[in-house]
């Protein structure tokens, strides 16, 4: 079945959502909301997951340039651990979309849940691969978030979040047990948690 979820009649707005930064044990979750223009098109979106690092740079300059309107918005560590994984990446795609200087009338996004938002909005499994503007969303979160995390790093030295960028990797997990837990570690996340208790003997 073909989801036409980029333009109605020429009036129809939609925004495309996605999140990255769900997996990492540290760090924020990023979302982003894209409207395309459909009279220009950007070729090459696909999952941000199948773009290499300099693909993703230089569709994210494509898209800033050439979308109708984007935004990017955050859910921070504190609210991870506060709220939940899923519930702080909805209330991070609920941010994006109000943050869009050009609102849209309908909301896509990626996955099988759905933030709240005034608009009407549709989850679309794979949406990621499948719809433009959900592509162009999870690109340009996954670049932004990449970039939020190599500034962490200068801040945080020696967890290495510039290369994994927080995620669960051989090093990280060596790094938490040389260096313990830092600022921005989401404490509700098992082997952060893990640590915390080892240190404290719980």
């Amino acid at each position: 079945m073909h989801l036409d979820v980029t333009w109605e009649n020429g009036l129809d707005l939609v925004a495309g959502v996605d999140e990255a930064g769900r997996g990492p044990l540290a760090g924020p979750v990023a979302a982003a909301a894209v409207i395309l223009d459909p009279s220009r098109p950007i070729p090459g979106l696909k999952d941000s997951k199948q773009l290499s690092a300099s693909q993703r740079e230089a569709l994210a300059a494509d898209i800033r340039g050439r979308s109708l309107a984007w935004a990017v918005a955050w859910a921070d560590h504190e609210e991870i651990d506060h709220l939940n994984i899923l519930e702080a990446s909805l209330l991070a795609m609920a941010r994006a979309v109000a943050a869009l200087t050009l609102q849209p009338q309908r909301v896509v996004v990626d996955g099988n849940r759905c933030p709240r938002v005034p608009q009407p909005v549709t989850a679309v499994v794979k949406g990621d691969v499948t719809v433009p503007a959900i592509s162009a969303a999870s690109i340009l979160a996954k670049v932004e978030r990449d970039a939020a995390m190599c500034r962490l790093d200068s801040l945080y030295p020696g967890y290495g979040f510039a290369i994994h960028k927080g995620y669960p990797t051989a090093a990280h997990l060596a790094a938490l047990e040389t260096q313990g837990v830092c600022a921005v570690h989401r404490r509700s996340f098992g082997p952060v948690r893990r640590c915390i208790e080892k240190v404290s003997g719980a």
